[in-house]
């Protein structure tokens, strides 16, 4: 008999060795590709930020090569204005860092006279005396041994003529030129390239556009929502940003101008750029400041204000500025922000670094967007990767039960109780049952989240007490209508039929828990300790005002509609209800194939089931009341149920 593993397993294989083949040949492109596709990556960062001002000279009836025209000149000549205030700016402070020696020696001084205290004073000779003894040679305290007889002994001549030292003449300045031209030189023809992509993506955007589109190949509105979205959050994040990081430099160049400190214009353009750099770039702008300060000023004053200045920015920016503009949070991740500043930097330098950011919210936005690169969004974005009822079950089977604990009390702080059940719990008992077919999950392993489940309930129903439906207010959560019950100690008696197994039983016990004990009085039978006729004649002998069967799916359709059969024929006034929660969709075949065997109500989440019982209470409560009128109620001693109980302990004599 031929092996299947070897061959399924080899397409995965040949899979993953194709998508790492894939990412090697993107990689040395991104890297090899430098020359071109760092300006094009500019040029379209350039024309996201630009695209809004383009389109307001549109507006006023501008035309567009002209308005493009003005938009472009406009950022060449600001661009070229700050080049060159930079470069002036660096070349004073090189030219004036000598003059202040003295007062980094001061500083040094002074730090110095902090450690002249007596105890630090013996602690510095130590080490100076073991770093000595450490330093010394072997042999050199040992005596020199004194040269055999006849030995020759080589000394030096006293009039031999000593050679000078090759003394190599200092290449010129023309020599160097090349050197000192180039990296300006590419830096100016990679400007210039991005600036002329800038205006021709600005000048033909639409026909960009519609030629992605054409490119994704897939359903055209689909695609052409998706690009619209995608270009205009991206383009609306840069502009945010570009907004918060001039604002930033702007208020940290005036502050240290008014200081005192020399060169703020650069300290404040410099602040603005690197703030594009994540996480690391606001504080490496501000060390550079800050050294200067600790040359520049001889106290101590200044160098505290300025540190004091930074702290106060970076708290304004990150907790008021941000949150206003853009929201709390990019959509990544902030291990994937580093390692893609990281990764930018190894392939195209400090302008990677720089646009790193920007290209990582991009990636994400694309991966939201496009389910062929889903990826990106999986693996850059901040999102939770499973969703909760997922994140659950998946660490119940790795027997967790403290972090799935820990899930359920997460969610119950967003959602109300009935909610936690149905989008959590349920869908959980649903997975364990869907999978305990499979070798890889053992009776043990069902068994483990059955337990942990019902104490979880067990905890969360402690914390959460049930509020009487028969008040106004709120039941976890839910507002709830009052109900003008005649007698408050009647509670109808209802009774839970788990169709097939442990599950469905625990399903019955949360579902009690959502009902107000004052008014049902629920009693559960036991899985699988009866079976479906010996449980129809003890409902008959109990005679209960309603009946719920717990079936969840996947499965059970069969024998639930055995039951509800049976209980249809024994009973015929009796109300039954379904409960197959968490079925999801095909729920119109489930209905029809229930209804036809004599089910009154098929629900599908324990919140609908809750519902629809409540809505009976009225008519059970006043039935009850006009028995109780007539004294027509059976007696309990003469081996009839009554229809309503109202005993409040809540079990069934």
């Amino acid at each position: 008999m031929e092996r299947a593993t070897p061959t399924n397993t080899r397409p995965t294989t040949a899979a993953s060795l194709n998508k790492t083949l894939v990412g090697a040949v993107v990689v040395c492109f991104l890297y090899f590709g430098k020359p071109i596709l760092l300006p094009l990556a500019l040029a379209m960062f350039l024309a996201l930020i630009l695209t809004p001002l383009v389109t307001a000279l549109q507006r006023r009836h501008v035309n567009r090569t002209l308005s493009v025209v003005l938009v472009v000149v406009l950022v060449a000549v600001s661009m070229g204005g700050i080049v060159t205030m930079v470069s002036l700016e660096l070349t004073s402070l090189v030219d004036e860092l000598p003059t202040h020696t003295e007062n980094i020696k001061g500083k040094v001084r002074s730090v110095r006279g902090l450690g002249e205290g007596a105890s630090i004073s013996r602690l510095d000779r130590l080490w100076s005396e073991i770093r000595a003894e450490w330093q010394l040679s072997p042999t050199a305290s040992e005596p020199a041994l004194a040269p055999a007889p006849g030995t020759a002994v080589n000394r030096p001549q006293s009039n031999q003529a000593t050679a000078p030292p090759h003394q190599q003449d200092d290449p010129s300045w023309m020599s160097r030129l090349p050197d000192l031209l180039g990296p300006i030189l590419d830096a100016a023809v990679a400007l210039g390239l991005a600036l002329v992509l800038t205006f021709f993506i600005l000048l033909r955007r639409e026909a960009l556009r519609n030629r992605i589109i054409l490119l994704v190949n897939g359903s055209l509105i689909v695609t052409t929502k998706a690009v619209d979205d995608a270009g205009e959050r991206i383009s609306r994040y840069l502009r945010m940003q570009l907004i918060i990081n001039s604002t930033y430099g702007a208020v940290w160049g005036l502050g240290l101008y008014f200081i005192g400190l020399e060169y703020a214009a650069l300290w404040g353009f410099l602040a603005a750029a690197l703030r594009f750099v994540p996480y690391i770039g606001p504080w490496i702008a501000g060390l550079l400041p800050l050294a200067l300060a600790l040359a520049q000023f001889p106290g101590w004053s200044q160098l505290a204000t300025i540190l004091g200045l930074l702290i106060v920015l970076e708290l304004l920016s990150n907790n008021v500025m941000e949150p206003v503009l853009y929201g709390k949070s990019t959509g990544v991740s902030e291990v994937a922000m580093l390692v893609s500043a990281a990764f930018w930097t190894f392939l195209w330098g400090p302008v990677g670094l720089v646009l790193s950011g920007p290209i990582t919210v991009c990636l994400v936005v694309v991966g939201k967007h496009f389910p062929q690169v889903a990826f990106l969004d999986l693996l850059l974005g901040d999102e939770p990767v499973f969703e909760p009822h997922v994140g659950y079950y998946q660490r119940l089977v790795a027997r967790d039960q403290d972090e799935a604990t820990q899930l359920v009390l997460a969610q119950t702080k967003i959602a109300p109780l009935d909610q936690v059940f149905d989008e959590m719990l349920i869908p959980a008992l649903n997975s364990i049952k869907r999978d305990r077919g499979r070798t890889d999950v053992t009776d043990a392993d069902e068994q483990y989240v059955v337990d942990t489940t019902r104490e979880i309930v067990e905890d969360l129903v402690v914390a959460e007490p049930v509020a009487s439906t028969g008040e106004k207010g709120r039941v976890n959560g839910i507002e709830t209508p009052s109900l003008d019950l005649p007698d408050a100690g009647a509670r109808v008696h209802l009774m839970g039929f788990p169709a097939r197994d442990a599950e469905d039983q625990l399903a019955l016990e949360m579902l009690r828990l959502l009902l107000n004990e004052e008014e049902w009085n629920f009693e559960i039978e036991s899985a699988g300790r009866a079976s479906t006729g010996e449980w129809v004649e003890q409902v008959a002998k109990r005679n209960p005002a309603i009946v719920c069967v717990a079936s969840l799916p996947p499965g059970g359709l069969a024998h639930t509609r055995y039951v509800c059969k049976k209980l249809r024929s024994r009973l015929p006034d009796i109300r039954i209800i379904v409960g197959r929660w968490g079925l999801g969709d095909n729920t119109e075949i489930d209905m029809e194939h229930l209804e036809a065997v004599g089910a009154d109500q098929i629900a599908t989440s324990l919140r609908e089931t809750r519902d629809q019982l409540n809505s009976w209470l009225p008519v059970f409560a006043e039935q009850q009341a006009r028995e109780m009128a007539s004294g027509s109620i059976p007696d309990a001693a003469q081996g009839a149920e009554p229809l309503l109980v109202a005993t409040s302990n809540g079990n069934v004599a």
